[in-house]
């Protein structure tokens, strides 16, 4: 599967990931203490809704621009001002990815780093992380590799938000090594991942692998939009969220039942459990 950022910037999956995000980020910076934020697949940062990868997916047009028009739930707010933000309030044309969503929420002792491994979308990333005027700065390389090298930052809690393409058969495996990373060395650490959902063994395998490996619990929200009945198909998202703040599984019980209400086919379906 590949589920390059900029080919489905503002699609349903990203408005469950990044309305999650956006939330998250609220609670985990209500604490006192600084905070590092470690995105291992960052992307570009800003996308450009009228570029020809957009007019040719045009998911952003049964995403964001739908919900544009409707009566969004609180859950939605800050997702819905960042977006705006970058829009003037017309009609969106801007979408922000996670890194300009995580630095509209960090503050003065907080940082920022993103990894990116595409020369030219980690040019991209440079710019925009240096527009936001925040302790922000893009790595360039496989942020899976990078992982282990910043988690000694003792100074500040760290939060790992693990997003990738699918582009490698490997994704999910990796993604549960490097979470065995983090949490040996920093066992409070907070952690998000998002991944594509298609059909329910991918998803239940990538499960069984994260109990083998003796993660800690996590929640695991699901939006489905349709029925599970075609795996050539993404037929939702999940998110799977480690040390999550309290309340913020109400946070992602809202967030998965909007979007599957005002998006989704007959058959579809928001679900909440703990793995």
């Amino acid at each position: 599967m590949n589920y390059r950022h900029a080919f489905h910037a503002g699609n349903f999956a990203d408005l469950v990931k990044h309305a999650a995000l956006t939330r998250l980020m609220q609670r985990l910076t209500a604490a006192a203490a600084p905070l590092l934020v470690v995105d291992t697949h960052a992307g570009a940062g800003l996308y450009d809704l009228t570029d020809a990868d957009q007019a040719r997916s045009r998911e952003a047009e049964a995403g964001i621009a739908r919900l544009s028009g409707l009566d969004l739930p609180p859950e939605f707010a800050l997702l819905k001002q960042a977006v705006d933000s970058r829009n003037g309030g017309g009609a969106v044309r801007r979408y922000p990815g996670s890194p300009l969503l995580v630095c509209d929420a960090l503050r003065r002792g907080d940082r920022y780093i993103g990894c990116e491994m595409s020369g030219e979308v980690f040019a991209r990333l440079g710019a925009v992380l240096r527009g936001t005027g925040k302790d922000a700065r893009g790595l360039r390389g496989d942020g899976y590799e990078a992982l282990p090298q910043l988690l000694e930052d003792a100074e500040r809690r760290l939060f790992v938000l693990i997003d990738p393409p699918f582009e490698q058969a490997d994704d999910y495996l990796r993604i549960v090594e490097a979470l065995s990373e983090v949490f040996a060395v920093r066992p409070d650490a907070a952690a998000m991942v998002w991944l594509p959902l298609k059909d329910l063994e991918t998803l239940d395998g990538f499960v069984r692998r994260m109990e083998s490996a003796g993660l800690p619990e996590a929640v695991v929200a699901e939006a489905r939009l349709r029925r599970l009945d075609n795996p050539m198909k993404m037929n939702g998202c999940a998110l799977a969220v480690f040390n999550a703040p309290d309340g913020f599984e109400h946070d992602l019980r809202a967030i998965c039942r909007f979007v599957v209400q005002a998006l989704g086919e007959p058959g579809g379906q928001a679900k909440l459990w703990v793995a």
